[in-house]
């Protein structure tokens, strides 16, 4: 498959996504996704096929609908696949985030399992999991020590936040993997989970999101492995293309090491105060 067919292929993938659980209104050439009910805050992007060029008020324009909606102030995007969005975006007031975009399609055999140190395991999380607020907890503490060195926040940190955790998100949590919307993996040691990630598939395309390590258990594989089983997996269940976006080029090479490329850039733009 060419690039390009493959991009158009995962763009169509990030506008089916949201529809799911939100409503789209289209503001010109955007699309702002509003949810209809509990569960995570979408965003707005550039609208799939012809559209007019993106002008600064367009942005400006959805960014007062956000608003007015309490919703995030949030843009994203394929710049490939918008490459006038960028521009209009940073002009609207917005940070602008480029990040890798990395594809594994049509892969045989499947993705390696690395090897992973003494007594740590990895497997796909079951809906009715015990832990499973632990789980999802792994990558709160590892999006908030950004980077890929070894740090001392662990398990303290993980067990705090799984202890704060809205009951509600988790049981939206568990809604969705009985449904199959999501898949969760996680890699386990003697004390709980320690790295996690996230799944989701529309037709032959999916989505891994969400791989984070505890920072005090960093540079033992443990991301490379979570995101070869979340990929096999999608890849069992009939996905041709499997896709993800890195932090930065760092990340995007522990992704490279296990049959990942880069195709293309993921594109971000929220308010400053949003860093």
């Amino acid at each position: 498959m060419r690039d390009n067919e493959t991009i158009e292929r995962i763009d169509a993938f990030c506008d089916a996504v949201p529809r799911v659980r939100a409503r789209a209104e289209e503001h010109g050439p955007l699309v702002l996704f509003v949810p209809t009910g509990p569960g995570w805050p979408y965003y707005a992007r550039p609208r799939l096929g012809a559209r007019p060029a993106i002008t600064t008020a367009d942005v400006r324009a959805v960014r007062a609908r956000q608003r007015e909606l309490l919703i995030p102030e949030s843009f994203e995007w394929i710049e490939q696949a918008a490459p006038d969005m960028a521009a209009a975006a940073a002009d609207g007031g917005l940070d602008v985030h480029a990040h890798p975009l990395l594809v594994l399609d049509d892969l045989v055999p499947l993705p390696p399992s690395p090897p992973l140190p003494s007594g740590v395991t990895v497997r796909i999380v079951a809906p009715d999991d015990p832990d499973l607020h632990r789980i999802w907890a792994v990558p709160s503490v590892a999006f908030g020590n950004p980077g890929t060195a070894r740090g001392e926040a662990g398990a303290a940190e993980r067990d705090k936040i799984a202890a704060d955790h809205d009951g509600g998100t988790i049981d939206i949590l568990r809604e969705r993997l009985r449904s199959g919307q999501s898949v969760l993996a996680a890699t386990f040691g003697s004390d709980g989970p320690m790295a996690a990630g996230s799944c989701q598939a529309v037709g032959q395309v999916a989505e891994i999101t969400g791989v984070g390590v505890l920072p005090s258990e960093r540079r033992k594989g443990l991301g490379a492995a979570v995101t070869a089983a979340l990929a096999a997996d999608a890849l069992r269940r009939g996905v041709r293309t499997v896709f993800l976006s890195a932090t930065d080029d760092a990340v995007a090479r522990v992704y490279a090491r296990i049959g990942f490329r880069e195709i293309g850039v993921a594109m971000i733009a929220e308010p400053a105060q949003h860093r």
